[in-house]
């Protein structure tokens, strides 16, 4: 039988988590709402994720509060000041989109 166990592992060697790209699942669903907007954004727009950047942000955001992962300034991930959308908010100070059913306003017509 070989030294290196059952399976071909090295039985002596503690295995080290990666530093960056994995963190805890969101077994309690916390961010739940941010994801599901930020899927909804991605999948109205064609899957162009700068349209959604926005929201990208703001479900990063609620999992560094809920530390789901380390906390880290968003200019180390990539985000600027400007990039929040100039979508306004509802008047519930929510962001439009798809996933919180608010929808666009139809232009009204003669006949309406």
């Amino acid at each position: 039988m070989s030294a290196g166990g059952a399976f071909g592992g090295n039985r002596g060697v503690r295995p080290v988590p990666p530093e960056k790209g994995v963190f805890p699942l969101d077994h309690l669903h916390e961010c739940d709402l941010e994801k599901k907007e930020y899927l909804a954004c991605l999948k109205s727009t064609g899957f162009q994720s700068e349209k959604c950047r926005n929201f990208s942000k703001k479900y990063l955001e609620c999992r560094m509060e809920r530390n789901l992962m380390a906390k880290q300034d968003m200019s180390e991930l990539g985000f600027s000041s400007e990039d929040i959308m100039n979508t306004p908010p509802d008047k519930n100070n929510n962001l439009n989109s798809p996933a919180n059913g608010s929808k666009s306003p139809k232009p009204r017509t003669r006949y309406q």
